[in-house]
């Protein structure tokens, strides 16, 4: 069965050429040409992944994410593609949930790799067990992830990190073997991952007193 996903992009024109990839990539590709048809497709049709232009007619691409993350309880793999490359925008797009940021221009090929390793995490086959870090609990059924008793609010690519670190703990990854787990082959710019790792600790280490996540210098990162 062929991975469907969803192009939300308003340039008629770069939307035929990356949908174009796409399918002779092997992916079925939906289109919409507006924030508000994407988000009507994307709420009401079923896809593995969603490819989001942050600047849209009728709502952006932030919007979208925030709408399907928040109000439809999505975690369906989200890419942004777009011309703003400034830090903050990478940020806010992260900390609403998207998994994914490419900067146009882009590599075709680049898009497909990350798709499919995208697709290929959500599609991952989780049993009824939980990973446990001191007080840290991540549900391996439900993704859900506890600390104290309290529910935290991570993004979908933050879970994969923290899966990742749980799994291998006490043991210290090196950022390079995080990013090629995450990422296989086509890793993205060094400040995406940064950016993933500053709001994974915001949401599991700044409330609370004791820093679970740890960077060694020189080495890499371990929970613990």
């Amino acid at each position: 069965m062929k991975n469907k996903v969803l192009l939300v992009e308003d340039n008629a024109v770069l939307s035929e050429t990356i949908g174009d990839h796409l399918t002779e990539a092997g992916f079925e590709v939906d289109y919409a040409l507006d924030g508000i048809t994407g988000l009507h497709f994307a709420v009401t049709e079923s896809y593995d992944a969603l490819i989001l232009d942050v600047m849209l007619p009728g709502l952006d691409g932030f919007a979208i994410c925030q709408k399907v993350r928040q109000e439809a309880k999505s975690d369906i793999p989200i890419i942004f593609l777009t011309a703003r490359d400034q830090i903050n925008d990478k940020l806010n797009g992260f900390d609403i949930g998207a998994d994914d940021y490419l900067v146009k221009p882009f590599n075709p090929d680049e898009l497909v790799a990350r798709l499919y390793s995208m697709v290929k995490r959500y599609r991952g086959e989780f049993n009824n067990k939980q990973l446990k870090v001191q007080d840290l609990v991540l549900d391996l059924d439900t993704m859900q992830v506890t600390r104290q008793g309290q529910t935290l609010k991570v993004s979908p690519t933050g879970l994969q990190i923290l899966k990742i670190l749980m799994n291998q703990t006490p043991a210290v990854i090196s950022k390079e073997r995080l990013t090629e787990l995450l990422w296989d082959d086509f890793s993205p710019e060094s400040d995406v991952l940064r950016s993933h790792l500053y709001l994974l600790r915001k949401a599991v280490d700044k409330p609370f007193d004791t820093q679970l996540i740890k960077t060694i210098p020189g080495v890499g990162l371990t929970i613990s």
